[in-house]
C-alpha cells in the first residue's frame, strides 16, 4: 500500500494538534470515553478536512486574537462576516496578506497567500470577492518500505464572492459563495483507491447590527461559514468542510478626535459531528465498516453538531472556541492591537497570545501580526507560532 504522509500531515496538522496517539475506548459503566491508559476523559479532537478553510488570513484579526466577527469592517471582513461590508466607510479597498507556515520547523515553502476586495454600490450595497492561496511545499512520495514514489507540490485553494447590503440603518446581511480545490497528491494509490484533488462548493451566511451610543458604537455579529458539501479524495470516503457558527460583538470608544479604542469577542464552534471511539456502541450501528458520524449529510451534520458530543453536554462546551482581542487607533494613523485565542486541551489545545501593528498613510496601509503559544510546547506545536505576518491594504476614495 502507498502512503503520502507529507501533504496530509501539513494539511490536518492545524486541527490536530493534541496528543493522537492516545487510544479512547467506550467505558460501559459511565457511558463516556476514556484513555485506554489512563482512565481519564479522552481527548477528543474534531479533525475536518480543508482545515486551512479555518485559518485566519488576515493580519489586522490575526492581532487580536482572531477577533474579527464584529470589529470595523475591511477588505479582510468578506473571511470574518461579510456583512459589515455595507457599513464600510471606504468605498472599495483591497487587501493582500502573506502567512509564512511551520516556519519554526525551518520549512521557507509552506505558506498562505490572501487576496480579498470590495466595492460600495451606493450607501446600501457592496460586492467583493477574495482568493486564498494555500502551498503545502514540495512532498516526497514513499511507499511503507520507503521506497520513493516521486514528489509534488500540493496546494489548496478557494475564491469566494460576497454580496452585502443593508437591511436598515443599524442591520446588514451577505451570502458568500464559494468554490474548494484541494489538491493533496496525484497518481498515488492508497488501499486499492485513486487519490485525485477533492472539490468542494460551500456558502457563508452572516449578519450585523452597528449601533451608535453617543459618539461610541456597538456593534454584535453572525457568521455561518463553510456550509457546504462534502469533499472527497477518492471513491471510498467523504469528509466533512469546517462548517463553522461564529459570534461576536464589539465596543468601539470615539475618545476624541485623535484616540479610538475598541474591545471585542467572538465565540466559535463547528458545526461537524464529534468523533466516536471505535468501541463506542454507536460508531457502526450498520455495519458498513464507515463511522456512523461521518455519514450523515450535511445539513444533518450541522444540527447533530449541537447534541452529539459522547461525553454529553460538557464536551458540547468543550467544543467552544474564544477570542479575545483590542485595538487603539491614534489619529486614524497609528494602530496597536493585542488578543488571545483560547481553545479547549481536549478539542485541540490551540493556546495563544496575539500582537499587531497597523499604519496608515493617504490610501496605503500595513498591518503586521505576530502570535506567541501560550500551550505547553510538549503537547502543542502551533504551525504560526513566533512567526511574523503582514498584510497590504489600498483604500480607494471616491474620484472628485
Amino acid at each position: 500500500m502507498k502512503k503520502f504522509y507529507g501533504a496530509v500531515l501539513f494539511s490536518l496538522s492545524w486541527f490536530a494538534l493534541a496528543d493522537l496517539s492516545a487510544q479512547c475506548r467506550y467505558d460501559p459503566a459511565t457511558g463516556k470515553m476514556v484513555d485506554a491508559l489512563t482512565g481519564r476523559e479522552c481527548i477528543n479532537t474534531i479533525v475536518t478536512a480543508v482545515p486551512f478553510l479555518r485559518i485566519t488570513p488576515d493580519s489586522r484579526a490575526g492581532g487580536m486574537g482572531d477577533a474579527g466577527i464584529a470589529v470595523e469592517s475591511d477588505a479582510g471582513s468578506i473571511y470574518n462576516n461579510a456583512s459589515l461590508l455595507a457599513f464600510a466607510e471606504k468605498p472599495r479597498s483591497i487587501s493582500t496578506t502573506y502567512s509564512p507556515w511551520l516556519r519554526a520547523l525551518g520549512l521557507t515553502d509552506v505558506y498562505m497567500a490572501y487576496v480579498a476586495g470590495y466595492t460600495k454600490i451606493g450607501d446600501l450595497q457592496a460586492i467583493g470577492g477574495s482568493l486564498r492561496y494555500f502551498s503545502l511545499g514540495n512532498i516526497d512520495y514513499t511507499d511503507d518500505n520507503g521506497a520513493p514514489l516521486g514528489s509534488g507540490k500540493p496546494n489548496e485553494f478557494e475564491v469566494t464572492g460576497t454580496y452585502s447590503r443593508k437591511l436598515s440603518d443599524q442591520l446588514a446581511a451577505a451570502v458568500s459563495l464559494k468554490f474548494i480545490y484541494s489538491f493533496l497528491a496525484s497518481d498515488l494509490n492508497i488501499g486499492g483507491n485513486d487519490i485525485k484533488p477533492g472539490i468542494a462548493g460551500a456558502t457563508d451566511i452572516s449578519f450585523s447590527y452597528k449601533k451608535p451610543v453617543g459618539q461610541n458604537f456597538f456593534t454584535a455579529g453572525l457568521a455561518l461559514t463553510n456550509l457546504g458539501t462534502k469533499i472527497s479524495y477518492t471513491k471510498a470516503n467523504q469528509e466533512y468542510i469546517p462548517a463553522n457558527l461564529g459570534i461576536g460583538a464589539a465596543y468601539t470608544w470615539n475618545f476624541d478626535d485623535y484616540n479610538k479604542f475598541t474591545l471585542t469577542a467572538d465565540i466559535n464552534k463547528l458545526l461537524v459531528p464529534s468523533p466516536y471511539a471505535s468501541t463506542h456502541p454507536d460508531y457502526d450501528k450498520n455495519g458498513d465498516q464507515i463511522p456512523d458520524y461521518k455519514q450523515y449529510n450535511v445539513v444533518s451534520s450541522w444540527f447533530k453538531s449541537f447534541g452529539d458530543a459522547p461525553n454529553g453536554f460538557k464536551e458540547e462546551l468543550q467544543e467552544l472556541m474564544f477570542s479575545f482581542g483590542t485595538e487603539y487607533w491614534y489619529n486614524n494613523q497609528f494602530a496597536l492591537r493585542a488578543g488571545y485565542f483560547r481553545e479547549n486541551p481536549y478539542k485541540g489545545n490551540r493556546q495563544y497570545l496575539t500582537l499587531g501593528l497597523g499604519v496608515k498613510y493617504n490610501v496605503f496601509g500595513m498591518n503586521l501580526s505576530y502570535l506567541v503559544p501560550t500551550a505547553r510546547a510538549a503537547t502543542n506545536r502551533d504551525p504560526l507560532a513566533n512567526t511574523l505576518r503582514f498584510s497590504l491594504i489600498f483604500d480607494f476614495e471616491e474620484q472628485e
